[in-house]
C-alpha cells in the first residue's frame, strides 16, 4: 500500500509540474513540432539529466540495479513510428495527453481513449506481431556499454545540448 500511495503522489507532483511548466499545454507541443518554442525539449532533457545522474550515483552506490529492455531495431522504429504519429495527430504525448486531460481538455480526453483502444488492440496483436519486431536485438544494453563512454560524459554532452538551448541574452545585457 505504501508504494501504491507512493507512486500516486509521485503522480501528482509529475502532472502538478507539467503544467506548471506549461508542457501540458497542445500550443506549447505544437509550437514545439514548429521549432518555435524548445519548453519541451528543455523540460525532457533537464529530466533526463537529473533522472539519469540520480539512477547511476544510485547505482554506483550499489543502492539499485538496472533492469535494462533489450534494444530491438524492430520494435524501436515501429514503435517510434505510431509514437510519432500519433503525437503529431494529438499533439500531446502520453504523460501530457493525461495531464490535459485531469485539466479538462476535450481534445485530450479523446486521445486517452485513442490511446486506451491503441493499448487493446497492441496487446491482442502483439503475440502475432512481436516475433516479427525483434530484428537486430542487440539484448539489454545502454548507451555507455554499447559506446564505451562513460554515463558521466553522456550526461554531460545533454547538459550542454541544454545549454545551447537558453534563449539569446537580450540586448544591453
Amino acid at each position: 500500500m505504501t508504494r501504491l500511495l507512493a507512486g500516486l503522489l509521485i503522480g501528482f507532483a509529475f502532472g502538478f509540474l507539467l503544467q506548471k511548466g506549461q508542457v501540458a499545454k497542445r500550443r506549447v507541443i505544437v509550437n514545439q513540432f514548429l521549432l518555435k518554442d524548445f519548453t519541451v525539449m528543455k523540460t525532457m532533457l533537464t529530466a533526463i539529466v537529473v533522472g539519469g545522474i540520480g539512477v547511476y550515483v544510485l547505482k554506483t552506490a550499489g543502492l539499485v540495479t538496472l533492469h535494462v529492455k533489450p534494444l530491438q531495431l524492430g520494435a524501436l522504429i515501429v514503435g517510434g513510428l505510431i509514437f510519432g504519429v500519433g503525437m503529431v495527430v494529438l499533439g500531446y504525448c502520453p504523460g501530457t495527453c493525461v495531464a490535459a486531460a485531469g485539466e479538462g481538455s476535450r481534445d485530450a480526453l479523446w486521445g486517452l481513449l485513442g490511446m486506451s483502444a491503441g493499448a487493446i488492440v497492441f496487446s491482442e496483436v502483439f503475440t502475432v506481431l512481436g516475433g516479427l519486431l525483434k530484428w537486430n536485438d542487440f539484448g539489454p544494453v545502454t548507451l555507455p556499454e554499447m559506446t564505451g563512454i562513460p554515463w558521466w560524459l553522456w550526461f554531460a554532452a545533454v547538459a550542454g545540448g541544454l545549454y545551447l538551448l537558453r534563449p539569446a541574452p537580450a540586448r544591453g545585457e
